[in-house]
């Protein structure tokens, strides 16, 4: 096969629809835009939710609540699985639980007290709950927020 023998395969290229040139091509005259109104004229088209004078949809649903722009949504991370993948003295951060796949990012990740934990580690977290600092300071470990 050489360059000049590839060739589109069937249906990958349409000519391209070409209006007003008189009646006999098809598309003369009002070149598919049918007889005045707003969507013959050029540049007739409007913004997406305008629904011709009337009252958009948007505007007549009412509104309800707040949406806080400085929420923080942590990963919570039971101490349970904590103490099914580290093994005893190793530090626990936010990336090398996500390097085991436990949480998606390493970004805010809060300890919940879930679960057994019988190994002292050093694990270091954005949040902890009160019970889950309680348990690790049982096992031996240690807690530090970051």
């Amino acid at each position: 096969m050489k360059l000049n023998e590839l060739r589109s395969p069937k249906g990958a290229r349409k000519k391209k629809k070409i209006v007003g040139r008189g009646p006999g091509s098809g598309h003369g005259k009002t070149a598919c835009k049918g007889h005045k109104g707003q969507l013959a004229r050029s540049g007739g088209s409007t913004t997406p939710g305008f629904e011709g004078g009337q009252m958009p949809l948007q505007r007549i649903i009412p509104k309800r609540g707040f949406k806080s722009l400085n929420k923080v949504t942590y990963q919570v991370v039971n101490l349970g699985i904590i103490d099914k993948y580290y093994n005893a003295g190793e530090l626990v951060t936010p990336e090398s639980l996500k390097e085991k796949r436990i949480i998606k990012k390493a970004s805010d990740v809060k300890i919940l007290c879930d679960g057994e934990l019988n190994k002292a580690l050093v694990i270091k977290a954005n949040k902890f709950s009160r019970s889950a600092v309680e348990k690790i300071k049982q096992a031996g470990g240690s807690t530090e927020v970051i």
